[in-house]
């Protein structure tokens, strides 16, 4: 029998397309790196990458890019199982702009439907989803159908077993409105037992702006750890005993976008091995600052060697 999994996440996929010049806008980019993309699907990377057996649930298109994916996530030990096509939808790309060290805009190209918004409810592994060790879902899974559905089945299922991880990950291009938003959100924080967010995404769901009561709205969801990221302010985590406030790990920045994905996988590491929040806290801040002194992505996530360097050095 195939052993439960450490972490598995389920959510949004894609190629990131990024300029190979820095500083330069998108009209002037005369070439571009072709790297694995998606929040949820950076965040199985990450976790595979600190020693976790980690599988993503997604769809990409019937194409070349869907045919990338599957030999990027296999190259990355993230179990690939759980990935299908949807033929008549494009593999989504992203690309983005690098100003550093705080302006990346972002372009996403997800027409007419993204892939990953095609998960279904009876197409899911629920005895995969009940085993695993982690269980991580995005707000960006509850923006459209079926996917919406998908996810909130997914956390029912799962019914707050281990750890069970909603990621606020609020894009609004992909949403009606912030209200919007924030109700789906809401419904699925009653499910999880960790949220982790931005400042703007921890707004989003709880309609609060300052970063303690915020964290403290999230708590009063039923979550048992809250995560607030605050960029060059740190982050803070409020376990239900205690407010942590960790600095941020000083780093030359080159590409900020895939610093939260580093953290989420490092936040996993974290909480599988047990460690205190002040541990775990310090141990993603550190991954995420490492991959954004970096290019890519899922291609910049961190080993344990590498963080544990930074932690002590």
């Amino acid at each position: 029998m195939t052993p439960p999994l450490d972490v598995l996440t389920m959510g949004r996929v894609g190629v990131d397309l990024y300029p190979l010049q820095v500083g330069v806008r998108l009209e002037d980019v005369t070439s571009f790196g072709k790297y694995l993309g998606g929040s949820a699907t950076n965040v199985a990377v990450a976790a595979a990458r600190l020693g976790h057996r980690s599988a993503v649930i997604t769809r990409t298109g019937d194409d070349p890019f869907g045919r990338f994916i599957h030999r990027a996530l296999r190259g990355y030990g993230v179990d690939d199982r759980f990935v299908t096509a949807v033929p008549a939808l494009p593999t989504p790309v992203t690309f983005c702009e690098i100003f550093p060290p705080d302006d990346f805009p972002i372009y996403f190209y997800r027409y007419p439907k993204a892939p990953d918004l095609e998960i279904r409810a009876e197409d899911l592994d629920y005895a995969a989803i009940r085993a695993a060790g982690v269980f991580w879902v995005t707000v960006t899974g509850l923006s459209d159908e079926p996917s919406r559905s998908a996810t909130l089945a997914a956390l029912e299922a799962r019914g707050k077993a281990g750890i069970t991880v909603l990621d606020l990950d609020y894009r609004p291009t992909f949403w009606s409105s912030r209200q919007e938003a924030r109700r789906w959100a809401q419904a699925a924080l009653r499910q999880a037992t960790v949220a982790v967010g931005n400042l703007d995404e921890c707004e989003t769901a709880t309609g609060e702006r300052d970063p303690a009561r915020a964290g403290q709205a999230l708590l009063d969801f039923g979550v048992d750890l809250a995560v607030v990221k605050q960029g060059p302010e740190g982050v803070l985590a409020l376990d239900g005993s205690a407010a942590i406030r960790v600095p941020p790990v000083d780093v030359r920045v080159l590409n900020g976008l895939g610093a939260g994905d580093a953290f989420g996988g490092a936040l996993c590491h974290g909480l599988l091995a047990g460690w205190d929040t002040t541990a775990v806290m310090q141990f993603a801040n550190a991954a995420g600052g490492i991959v954004a002194s970096r290019l890519a992505c899922a291609e910049a996530m961190p080993t344990v060697s590498e963080v544990q360097a930074v932690l002590t050095g």
